[in-house]
C-alpha cells in the first residue's frame, strides 16, 4: 500500500516480508542504501530488498569501519531508510555490538526501528571490514552464544551469521563454524570474503542454507554477476557500497571544481535537476496533503 507521500506500508512484519521474499524462486538483490535519498532511488530502479552497509554508515559519519558507531546511529540509519521506502532492509549488525546482553539490545533496537534482518560476524573488537587482512575471531563457541541470543530476543527479524573464518581457517573451518551457526538458530549464513567460483560452489554444496553473497568492489571477491552468484547457490546478493563510492566520488569532484573554478557552472550537467529531485522526494505529494489538511480546516 502507498499512502499520500508515497512510502510503502509493507503487508506485514518487516521479517515477515523479508521471508516471503526468499521463499519465492531466484536470488533477492539487496543494493547498498546509505541514506533515505539512496534508498529511494534503489526503490525507483525496481529493488524490493535493501541493504544497510556499516562501512557505508561509519564513512557517512566521517568515520573507518572500524566498530565505532553506536547502536543509536545504526538506528537512525534504519529509520529513515524503512521510512522513506517501506522496503525490507538487512542490517550490518557487526559483532553484535558487545556480549551477550548487548546482542540481545542490539536485535531488539534494530528490529523496533523497522529492520527485517541482521547479520551478525564472528570477529571481535577492533573488527576489521571482512575483505581485509589480519581479522581476529572470537571462538565458534562465543560466537554460538551470539547467534543463540540474537534468536531469543528477535519477533520476526532474521538472523544472518557471518563468518569471516576463511583466512585463518580455511573453508574447512568456515563451513564448520557455519553449521555450528545454524544449529543455534540462524536462518541464513554469509560466508565473507570468498575468492573463486569454486570456493563458492564448494561452500553451497556443503551448506545447506539460505546463502548470502557480498559483491563488494576492490575486496577479495572476484566481479560476479547477480546471475552468476544465483546458478552457483546464493540467495541473497548485496553490494554494500556502491551507492556511496559514487556520492562520495561525485562530491569530492565537484569540490574541487568550485575550488578550481569558482562556479558550479561545469557540473551542472552532471546533476539532478530541481525538477528530478522533487519528483524523487515526492515534493508534490506533500504538497497535496497540505493544501487537502488546509481546506479541511
Amino acid at each position: 500500500m502507498v499512502d499520500s507521500l508515497g512510502l510503502v506500508t509493507p503487508p506485514g512484519s518487516p521479517g515477515l516480508v523479508l521471508r516471503e521474499l526468499l521463499e519465492r524462486p531466484g536470488a533477492v538483490l539487496m543494493p547498498g542504501a546509505h541514506n533515505g535519498l539512496a534508498a529511494l532511488q534503489a526503490r525507483s530502479a525496481g529493488f524490493n530488498a535493501l541493504y544497510l552497509s556499516g562501512a557505508a554508515m561509519s564513512a557517512s559519519m566521517g568515520l573507518p569501519d572500524v566498530g565505532v558507531i553506536t547502536i543509536d546511529d545504526v538506528c537512525f540509519f534504519i529509520r529513515q531508510v524503512v521510512r522513506a521506502t517501506g522496503l525490507p532492509v538487512l542490517v550490518d549488525g557487526d559483532t553484535g555490538h558487545g556480549e551477550a546482553l548487548n546482542v540481545a539490545y542490539t536485535v531488539r533496537s534494530f528490529e523496533g526501528a523497522g529492520a527485517a534482518a541482521v547479520h551478525i560476524e564472528d570477529q571481535i573488537l577492533p573488527k576489521k571490514c571482512g575483505h581485509l587482512r589480519d581479522k581476529r575471531l572470537a571462538t565458534a563457541d562465543d560466537m554460538v552464544i551470539r547467534i543463540r541470543v540474537a534468536v531469543m530476543a528477535r519477533r520476526d527479524m532474521l538472523i544472518v551469521a557471518r563468518t569471516d573464518a576463511l583466512e585463518s581457517e580455511g573453508l574447512d573451518g568456515a563451513v564448520a563454524r557455519s553449521l555450528r551457526y545454524l544449529d543455534a538458530g540462524a536462518d541464513a549464513i554469509f560466508p565473507e570474503a570468498l575468492t573463486s567460483e569454486a570456493m563458492f560452489r564448494e561452500f553451497a554444496a556443503r551448506v545447506d542454507a539460505p546463502l548470502l553473497a557480498n559483491l563488494t568492489e576492490f575486496g577479495q571477491t572476484p566481479a560476479f554477476t547477480a546471475q552468476e552468484m544465483e546458478h552457483m547457490g546464493y540467495k541473497m546478493i548485496i553490494w554494500p557500497t556502491t551507492s556511496l563510492r559514487l556520492a562520495a566520488r561525485a562530491q569530492r569532484d565537484a569540490y574541487t571544481v568550485i575550488r578550481d573554478s569558482g562556479t558550479t557552472a561545469p557540473l551542472l550537467d552532471r546533476m539532478l535537476t530541481r525538477q528530478d529531485m522533487e519528483a524523487t522526494l515526492n515534493y508534490a505529494g506533500y504538497e497535496d496533503l497540505d493544501a487537502s489538511l488546509t481546506r479541511e480546516q
